[in-house]
């Protein structure tokens, strides 16, 4: 535990230190604070799944069987929120994990039941000796059928200690970090229309039994006797434009809503995002031939990415049409 604010520090000044270089001055490390469970967020399900520690400010959720009922945990922002920067130090639970699932995202499936949109962050368990896989995902207008998915390896063990998770959601971009390295650029275009994500959202964080599908497509399931499985959270942060979710008129008279449209990768971090997608990522819908008969309109195709990822999807005994099916 000692280590999560020392890093968390070196990972906020550096993002402070990026909005300033990108003209978004009026955001500063005072004006990105870090929240208590009580100030920002409530108890989704899992009764005593969910534990506070440090006066709130670290949240253990867990997943475990109880009698033959599997278990786990979630909890949920209190506002929904248009636009904004949203991050949370996570460590994820070692040993045996194949199964687990532990997903922070935004989402407004509650109001929108078929034209909801969603960002997430999903990280999969796996077998002893074998890495946790991060997914990224986003959703518009209930774009389901679509599925933007990518798949990441990752270069550090992330049960071993916190690392920082970052969505920066704006009008015109979302981008996701894995501490202060943009991982994932999502530009709006056109071609997208309503499939880029508009409407609220609200902040989530759960974990669950994903047995039939998580970790070799199911092949591998979640063992109990290592259990209970928990998730760390720490270093929670909401930074955005509320919403009245009755009519959803927003408070960015607050929060100036058009500083998120203001934040750019610079060319170092476009390097470095280039970098980690050429080294980690594994899987991209944009290479999938077996979902798409041809790309996603959006997508931009790298001939060389995608032989190194088709490359990779054969080695993985991965001929599953569903993205979901690949993990190893």
């Amino acid at each position: 535990m000692g280590s999560v604010v020392p890093l968390f520090l070196t990972i906020l000044v550096s993002f402070t230190l990026f909005l300033y270089s990108h003209g978004a001055s009026s955001m500063s490390l005072q004006a990105l604070p870090t929240l208590s469970f009580e100030e920002g967020y409530t108890q989704l399900f899992g009764d005593t799944n969910l534990m506070l520690l440090r006066d709130g400010k670290t949240v253990h959720i867990s997943l475990d069987r109880r009698t033959e009922k599997k278990k786990g945990a979630g909890f949920a922002s209190q506002d929904l929120y248009l636009h904004g920067f949203f991050s949370a130090s996570i460590k994820l639970p070692s040993d045996y994990a194949a199964g687990v699932v532990v997903a922070f995202y935004m989402s407004n499936g509650d109001m929108f039941a078929k034209t909801h949109d969603e960002l997430d962050f999903e990280f999969l368990g796996n077998v002893r000796g074998r890495e946790w896989r991060v997914q990224t995902n986003v959703y518009g207008n209930g774009s389901t059928g679509i599925g933007r998915e990518e798949r990441y390896g990752l270069w550090f063990d992330p049960t071993e200690d916190f690392h920082h998770y970052s969505i920066l959601w704006s009008h015109d971009r979302i981008i996701f970090y894995i501490d202060e390295i943009p991982i994932r650029e999502v530009v709006r275009t056109q071609v997208m229309g309503g499939d880029f994500p508009s409407k609220p959202m609200s902040l989530y964080a759960t974990i669950w039994d994903g047995s039939n599908w998580a970790t070799s497509g199911g092949r591998y399931k979640v063992n109990y006797k290592y259990a209970p499985y928990v998730a760390e959270f720490a270093n929670l942060i909401l930074h955005g434009c509320a919403v009245d979710p009755t009519d959803h008129s927003s408070t960015c008279n607050k929060f100036n809503g058009n500083q998120y449209n203001s934040i750019k990768i610079s060319s170092d971090q476009r390097s470095a995002m280039e970098n980690f997608r050429r080294k980690y990522m594994t899987y991209s819908y944009c290479y999938d031939g077996l979902r798409y008969t041809k790309p996603p309109a959006e997508c931009s195709i790298d001939h060389r990415e995608a032989e190194r990822l088709q490359g990779h999807r054969r080695r993985s005994k991965g001929h599953h049409r569903n993205p979901q099916d690949v993990t190893i």
